[in-house]
């Protein structure tokens, strides 16, 4: 049990290669430990006894020492390492203690560093690292140290002289293994009279020869169609039309053995340049960067995540030279281009480094950044370079060349960057996504104008009480000047809603017409006896987004009426309250009045109130001295309207804000990290604690890879842009490698590498090292085109091959020599993934929708748990929902989002064959098959269609191609078995049995 924090990467390869104890000991400890710990721990009398009773030796072999073998000597151990200093496999190691001092005192287990480890108490301090253990273990070693800490092993190996920890290669010896060589430069052999003119072909031929194995021949035409079309679409063929003139044609290449060359070589061509060959090899590749679109912790989304698969779509769609993709994955916001499109998919690419499922939680932000900084390094190495770096975080990776110092070396690079920003509750990074300077500038203008508005708000706010500023602003009719009819006493004709949601308003609320029954809803605002004279008419409505914007208004004076049509959606701009209706004139006894309608408008109408204000001398006559005298304010009326006035235009300028607020965020932006302004080296953290630190070290790159001492980084840059031309160089021997195996086991079902994430000591060697480094070579020479290795890789006769030999025996007889298939002498068989297996069922029931890119979450989605989503967009648009995947999606071993995944697992469950079964969402597409085929092919000409027909046509779209004679008999059988219409719909279910069967999830 060492000291190293639990969140650090983990190393599992590390455990194989440990010293173990013998077997039989430690077998009979683990299967003893379980039945007797519990009750030992419980029950034993262990207080106030002498620590040299026989029982505190039952105690201690009966509870402590089987923990200790099987939790704890693994790492610390003089047989093994001392992880931290600290022995645990006799007395005196542990009384020594390690690197932070005594882990056990005696007599005082609270004073234990190692109870603190066991119980979790510290987050920096968690033993066993891969799990806590049990309670009644815990009480166990906390009644053990209680009672004295008896151990009875006395051997002194604390003192004899400790091996050297187990180590891999170090960088100098680096070369030994074979992917840190530079790359070869490999010549395909000589054609022969077995081997097609295709290098790859060529450099398969000896191995094939040398254990004796037959190839199988190319497979059909119908097989390669589907194979050919699922691999670089992900979209099963649309067969053609069954019309009898064509089926001829087709059926003449289907059924031979041999294929149209031609014909193969233009499909392929067609492929390539389709818009869902991006599609498909985007989604490869968001598997390799951990593509989600939220974080498990609180189902937060990230809502510009999206934008970084549509890069992808594009990049591979125009063929974007792979290294460019690098450098734009590490670096694109530090990349210049003069064209704005290019420039806003360098910084959008960025979005690979941040986008891990993080604990923005943690409380300790140091540890949090370290955490981050350990993930992006993680998937980084793992993504471009096949390495496992995050392993020489606590110590020199124990089998690969990647000392620690390496470690913090590239670890300095993105601590000189920002990825996360702690307010409390820490989150990711959005930045406004270069625009046209025309636009740039209109932002900025906002951006300048808010700040005004702050500035202007703050200080009108020393000047009203607390009172006015409340969220719903209240203004009494009686504080009002001039003549003011509120909504309550206005003439309503329809139903009017009293609401109070959104202020400021007059007196008690307002009214709005519920948004309904437009045209029938009218409000009379008329003033009772209104003095004769000219008013200034203002109208009063609180604003928001769901107001109509083409309210009308008349107004009747003297000799006319006006009509004006008002936007209700914009806060009015007199007061924030107020807009003017104009200047009229009114006579005694003529008509004096408002009226408002909901005639056309489109959102809900709102009425507050209407006010008349006197904008000439009036005739003064007793009866209007008296109304005017009751309108007139005291002076200390004035000074509370006054201050009424500057909450309203507080309030006003606070809507302008929010206006602007929400136009600046409205900006499209993109999720990326920041440059630091001051870089920084970063020191060792001894054992990955950063508590604990050791020496400086300068930002680097792998010491291993001889091309780094060409790569030097500025003192006043982070060195991010020059790791991304360090990874992207064509002198580094790993880049090409590890993405020319992709590409391969991407087609060919299996990398020439197995471990694709992974070309350490520990990961698997190449079965054909000179054909890699040939494909590495031809990626570079050829400007790092992933279309040009498909294209190559697709035209080889060892990806057209047929998956069996035709004769059984000898097809037994050669799986057998080489089960997995290494030689290539067959085709590979293989499961269609998910997103293509639910593609393919949306596109035969003609429901597939496939408009390219953009977000499909919806509005306001804030977390993603329970997400569930109606779209019928290819899968690849669906949102990635760390807690929210879809069913199909994980019964069919989708890959883990939270990891960097080179290859998806491929399990064959029961559960696999009950979704496709019993899922309502693969029935309602059997169903909807099931109508599209029935209206294709029913009655027409006064020819009813034969059933054997529609057999055909659905297994050409299926499967693409025809059903064989038993197939055929069947299905028609079954179809037409039943005419009653209280029978079930047989041909929804013939669909639906086709969809689950094995012909439409594997490719032959």
């Amino acid at each position: 049990m060492g000291t190293s924090p639990p969140t650090l990467s983990p190393c599992f390869a590390e455990i194989s290669m440990y010293q173990r104890l013998p077997i039989s000991r430690t077998r009979l400890w683990i299967v003893l430990a379980p039945m007797v710990l519990g009750m030992v721990a419980a029950n034993h009398p262990l207080a106030g006894q002498d620590p040299a009773t026989p029982e505190h030796n039952a105690f201690f072999e009966t509870a402590i020492r089987p923990a200790l073998l099987e939790h704890c000597v693994e790492c610390h151990s003089v047989e093994t390492e001392a992880s931290g200093g600290l022995l645990l496999d006799s007395k005196p190691g542990w009384k020594k203690g390690g690197d932070s001092g005594a882990a056990i005192h005696p007599g005082d287990p609270d004073a234990s560093s190692l109870m603190v480890a066991l119980r979790y108490d510290d987050p920096n301090l968690q033993m066993p690292p891969e799990g806590k253990l049990a309670d009644d273990v815990i009480a166990a070693f906390e009644k053990w140290i209680a009672a004295g800490a008896h151990d009875p092993r006395e051997s002194d190996l604390a003192n004899a002289p400790r091996p050297k920890p187990a180590t891999g290669l170090l960088a100098e010896e680096a070369q030994q293994h074979w992917s840190y060589r530079p790359l070869g430069n490999p010549q395909p052999p000589a054609s022969s009279a077995r081997t097609t003119d295709s290098p790859i072909d060529r450099f398969l031929e000896e191995p094939l020869r040398a254990s004796g194995l037959t190839t199988t021949t190319v497979a059909e035409h119908s097989t390669l169609m589907r194979r050919i079309h699922f691999d670089l679409t992900g979209l099963p063929p649309v067969p053609p039309s069954i019309a009898a003139g064509e089926q001829s044609d087709r059926s003449a290449n289907e059924n031979a053995d041999t294929y149209d060359a031609q014909a193969y070589e233009q499909t392929v061509e067609a492929l390539l340049a389709s818009p869902h060959f991006g599609e498909k090899f985007a989604r490869h590749w968001m598997d390799v960067a951990r593509y989600a679109e939220s974080i498990t912790l609180r189902g937060f989304v990230l809502p510009e995540a999206w934008r970084y698969r549509d890069y992808l779509v594009e990049a591979f769609n125009e063929d974007r030279p792979f290294d460019q993709m690098i450098r734009e994955q590490i670096a694109g916001d530090l990349l210049e281009s003069d064209d704005l499109h290019q420039r806003q998919l360098q910084r959008i690419a960025t979005a690979f480094l941040v986008m891990g499922n993080t604990n923005l939680e943690r409380a300790d932000k140091t540890q949090l950044e370290m955490d981050f900084i350990d993930e992006q390094l993680d998937v980084l190495g793992q993504a471009f370079l096949g390495q496992t770096i995050g392993c020489a975080r606590c110590h020199d990776h124990k089998f690969d060349p990647i000392p620690t110092r390496d470690y913090y070396a590239l670890a300095g690079i993105f601590r000189s960057t920002t990825g996360l920003r702690h307010p409390g509750l820490s989150r990711w990074i959005e930045e406004p996504l270069p625009v046209e300077e025309e636009a740039e500038r209109h932002y900025q203008a906002l951006a300048q104008r808010s700040d005004e508005l702050t500035t202007q708000i703050a200080a009108l706010k020393k000047s009203v009480s607390k009172k006015l500023l409340s969220k719903d602003l209240i203004i009494p009719v009686a504080d009002l000047e001039g003549v003011v009819v509120d909504s309550k006493a206005a003439k309503l004709v329809g139903t009017w809603a009293q609401s109070s949601h959104v202020g400021p308003y007059i007196g008690e609320g307002y009214l709005h017409d519920n948004n309904e029954a437009k045209g029938t809803k009218t409000a009379t605002f008329e003033p009772p006896q209104l003095p004769a004279g000219k008013y200034e008419v203002r109208f009063a409505y609180s604003a928001d987004t769901n107001r109509a914007s083409n309210v009308v208004v008349r107004v009747f004076s003297a000799n006319e009426e006006t009509v004006t049509r008002i936007n209700q959606r914009q806060v009015p701009p007199e007061d924030g309250l107020w807009v003017s209706l104009g200047e009229y004139q009114f006579e005694k006894d003529g008509q004096a009045f408002v009226l408002v309608s909901n005639e056309g408008s489109n959102g809900f109408v709102i009425i507050d109130a209407v006010q008349f204000l006197p904008r000439d001398t009036i005739e003064s006559t007793p009866e209007t001295q008296t109304e005017l005298q009751t309108a007139a304010a005291t002076e200390a009326q004035k000074k509370k309207l006054e201050e009424v006035k500057t909450a309203q235009l507080i309030k006003a300028l606070e809507a302008e804000q929010k206006s602007i607020t929400l136009e600046i965020r409205a900006r499209p932006r993109y999720l990326t990290l920041v440059e630091n302004e001051t870089p920084t080296n970063l020191a060792i953290h001894i054992r990955g604690d950063w508590h604990n630190l050791g020496e400086p070290v300068p930002r680097g790159f792998l010491t291993a890879l001889p091309h780094s001492q060409s790569f030097t980084i500025d003192e006043n840059a982070s060195g991010r842009l020059e790791l991304a031309h360090w990874l992207a160089s064509a002198e580094n021997p790993l880049t090409a490698r590890v993405y020319a195996n992709r590409v391969w086991s991407w087609l060919m079902g299996q990398g020439l590498v197995a471990s694709l994430n992974n070309f350490g000591t520990t990961g698997q060697s190449p079965t054909h090292p000179e054909l890699l480094d040939w494909l590495a070579n031809e990626l570079i020479q050829n400007n790092w085109s992933t279309k040009h290795l498909v294209r190559t890789i697709v035209m080889s006769d060892a990806y057209r091959r047929r998956v069996a030999l035709q004769d059984l025996d000898h097809d037994q007889a050669q799986r057998k020599i080489d089960p997995k298939n290494e030689t290539y002498w067959r085709g590979h068989s293989r499961r269609v993934s998910v997103e293509a297996l639910r593609d393919a069922m949306l596109q035969i029931s003609g429901e597939l929708d496939l408009t390219p890119k953009g977000s499909s979450i919806r509005g306001g989605t804030k977390s993603d748990y329970d997400y569930q989503s109606k779209s019928k967009r290819r899968s690849l648009y669906q949102p990635v929902f760390r807690n929210s995947l879809p069913e199909l999606f994980e019964a069919f071993d989708f890959a883990d989002s939270s990891v960097s995944v080179g290859k998806r697992s491929r399990s064959t469950v029961a559960t696999q064959a009950l979704v496709l079964m019993n899922h309502p969402w693969v029935i309602d597409r059997a169903e909807a098959a099931a109508k599209r085929f029935r209206e294709s092919h029913s009655t027409t000409n006064s020819r009813t269609k034969p059933t054997s027909e529609l057999v055909d046509a659905l297994y050409h779209h299926c499967f693409y191609r025809s059903p064989t004679a038993a197939e055929l008999a069947t299905s028609v059988a079954f179809l037409e078995s039943s005419s009653s219409p209280d029978d079930p719909d047989r041909l929804a279910m013939l669909i639906h049995s086709l969809f689950a069967s094995i012909d439409f999830r594997y490719l032959p």
